[in-house]
C-alpha cells in the first residue's frame, strides 16, 4: 500500500496525512516573516493569515497540485528592519501585483524564461538550497539537542504513512510550548475578521523604488523561473507555464492589500518543502488554507506569540533538509552545463540571486556567440 489509510480523494485532492504533512513543509519560511510582520510592522494577523489561506486554497484548486504561497521575502526583509508602517507594506505589495500582470499579459516573462538556459535554472536552485541549509543550520544552533532529534525523525520517518515527519515534529513543538507551561497561557480565542486596509498612490512608487523593483527580480527567478522547473521535474505531466505563475501573483497582490493581506509569491524552496515532505496535490493548499483562516479567524489576537515561542531548532531541521534537497538538482546536470551553473550559484550566493541570475545570462549569451565556447555554456 503506497500511501496512507486514512484518507479520501475528491477528483484529483487527496487529503490525508501526507497531504497535511506537505501543507507544513514551507512554514520555515513563514514564522519568521510572520512574526516580524505581526511584532515590528503592526500588520493584522486576521488579515494576513485569512488572506494567505484564501489564495492558498484557490491557488490548489486553479492547479490541482501543491503551490506554495509565501511571503515575498526581499519586500519582508526591507519592511522589517526598516520599520514600514503597513500601508506601505500593502501599497508595495499592490505595486508588484501591477508588476506581474504587465509581465504576464504582455508575454515578456516567457520570453524571458524561453532566453534562460537550464544551467542558469539549476544555479538558482543549487543556490536557493544552500542558502536554505545555512539558515536552517543557524536555526538547529539554538537548541542542539532538539535540533539533532528533530533531523533525526525527518530522516527516520520522512512521508511515514501513519506518523509524518512534518506533523510528528510540529505535535513535539506545541508540546514543548505546552510542558513550558507556555501553551494555556499564550491562547487567547476570539473571532476576528480581516480588516479594510487602504494605502496612498504615493506609497506605491515609495515601497517599490525602495523594495519592490528588487523584489520583482528575485521573484522572477525563483518563484516564477525555477519554480515552473520544479514543477516541470516533480510533475511532468503537469507543466505549469511562467505565464499563469505571473499571472496569478498579479492577480492575487492586487487584491489581499485591501482585506491586511502582506505581499505573497511561490518559490522553488516552498515547493521543495511540500514536496520533500508528502505534498502530492491541491489536497495540500486547501488543507493548509483552511489552517491559516482558522488560526487567523479565531486565534488572531496570540498567533505572533505562538510562532514565536515555536523551537526554531525544529523549523531549522525542517529548513535545513529541504536546502540539501533542493541541492541534488545538481545531478544530472551535463558537463557542458557546469561553468554557467556554478557561475550563476557563486554569484548568488555571493550577492543575490538577482544579480546571480543576470551576471549568468550576460556571460551565457555573450560567450554562446564565440562558437568554440558555447559548447561549454549549454
Amino acid at each position: 500500500m503506497s500511501g496512507p489509510r486514512f484518507q479520501f480523494r475528491i477528483g484529483d485532492f487527496e487529503f490525508n496525512l501526507s497531504e497535511l504533512a506537505g501543507s507544513m513543509g514551507d512554514f520555515g519560511t513563514l514564522f519568521p516573516l510572520a512574526i516580524g510582520y505581526f511584532a515590528v510592522n503592526g500588520l493584522n494577523p486576521a488579515g494576513l493569515l485569512v488572506m494567505m489561506g484564501l489564495a492558498n486554497i484557490i491557488t490548489g484548486i486553479v492547479y490541482h497540485l501543491p503551490m506554495p504561497i509565501e511571503p515575498k521575502k526581499v519586500l519582508a526583509v526591507v519592511a522589517i528592519t526598516e520599520k514600514w508602517t503597513p500601508s506601505l507594506i500593502y501599497a508595495t505589495g499592490f505595486g508588484t501585483g501591477i508588476i506581474w500582470l504587465i509581465l504576464g499579459f504582455t508575454g515578456l516573462i516567457q520570453k524571458i524564461a524561453r532566453y534562460t538556459p537550464r544551467s542558469a535554472v539549476r544555479g538558482i536552485q543549487i543556490a536557493l538550497g544552500i542558502m536554505l541549509a545555512i539558515e536552517g543550520f543557524k536555526m538547529v544552533a539554538t537548541g542542539w539537542i532538539l535540533g539533532v532529534i528533530s533531523i533525526l525523525v525527518v530522516i527516520f520517518l520522512g512521508n511515514n504513512r501513519y506518523a509524518p515527519a512534518a506533523i510528528v515534529l510540529m505535535v513535539l513543538g506545541i508540546g514543548i510550548i505546552g510542558f513550558r507551561g507556555e501553551l494555556i497561557q499564550t491562547i487567547d480565542f476570539g473571532f476576528t475578521l480581516p480588516p479594510i486596509t487602504l494605502f496612498r498612490p504615493l506609497e506605491i512608487w515609495q515601497g517599490m523604488v525602495l523594495a519592490g523593483f528588487a523584489q520583482i527580480a528575485l521573484t522572477a527567478t525563483n518563484a516564477v523561473i525555477a519554480t515552473s522547473a520544479l514543477i516541470s521535474q516533480y510533475f511532468p505531466n503537469k507543466p505549469v507555464s511562467e505565464k499563469k505563475l505571473a499571472l496569478d501573483m498579479g492577480i492575487m497582490n492586487v487584491v489581499v492589500p485591501f482585506f491586511g493581506g502582506m505581499p505573497m509569491c511561490h518559490g522553488a524552496g516552498g515547493l521543495a518543502g511540500q514536496y520533500y515532505f508528502g505534498a502530492r496535490t491541491g489536497g495540500t493548499n486547501i488543507i493548509e488554507g483552511l489552517i491559516e483562516i482558522a488560526f487567523g479567524l479565531f486565534l488572531a489576537g496570540s498567533i505572533g506569540t505562538l510562532f514565536a515561542l515555536f523551537p526554531q531548532s525544529i523549523i531549522g531541521a525542517m529548513l535545513l533538509l529541504v536546502g540539501v534537497e533542493l541541492t541534488k538538482f545538481v545531478r544530472g546536470i551535463h558537463k557542458n552545463e557546469l561553468i554557467i551553473m556554478a557561475l550563476t550559484a557563486g554569484v548568488s550566493l555571493l550577492t543575490n540571486m538577482s544579480v546571480g541570475f543576470v551576471v549568468a545570462m550576460v556571460v551565457y549569451h555573450a560567450f554562446s556567440k564565440w562558437k568554440p565556447a558555447s559548447k561549454y555554456l549549454s
